[in-house]
């Protein structure tokens, strides 16, 4: 199975299951042996696996959010799938040191809602399968408070199977 440890993990204790992981050095080694069937299930981003499930090279069974992405609408999602509570989301931040000035990161974060407000971006991100907080969670509060629920889910789960950064 090609799959971050910790989403492993999740898995396994949500359904109960154990098998073997293959690590990968990213995740287009793990999808070419995935279509070869040298493995057999995958967690994958749905950037990168979309162009794989529109050619018919590998099945998606569900994406691992509460909602249907824009991008792939004829996937259920894990509630849909039978797996409710399975959610795994991979986001995006932009980050700047502790201690950068106030206006710094107003400057930046102005930057970055004005970029996602755009239409053409809005339209390719979504064509990939990332979706677009709303704009009021485009905040630096919004995304702290995100980062920290983010951190209580998965901390409990790394820690109990002892996994390490590698």
């Amino acid at each position: 199975m090609g799959i971050s440890a910790h989403c492993r993990v999740f898995f396994q204790n949500t359904t109960g299951t154990r098998f073997q992981p293959v690590p990968y050095r990213g995740s287009a080694p793990a999808m070419a042996d995935l279509i070869s069937g040298q493995i057999d299930l995958m967690v994958d981003l749905a950037a990168s696996a979309a162009p794989q499930v529109r050619a018919g090279t590998v099945k998606a069974f569900a994406v691992t959010s509460k909602t249907r992405l824009a991008a792939a609408p004829d996937v259920p999602t894990v509630d849909e799938a039978g797996l409710p509570g399975f959610y795994v989301n991979s986001w995006h931040a932009i980050w700047a040191p502790k201690g950068t000035p106030k206006d710094v990161v107003a400057k930046l974060n102005a930057a970055a809602v004005a970029a996602l407000a755009d239409p053409a971006v809005r339209t390719r991100l979504a064509s990939v399968g990332q979706d677009i907080f709303p704009s009021n969670q485009q905040t630096p509060e919004a995304l702290g408070a995100y980062q920290k629920a983010e951190i209580e889910k998965w901390w409990p789960i790394i820690k109990a199977a002892n996994i390490k950064a590698e």
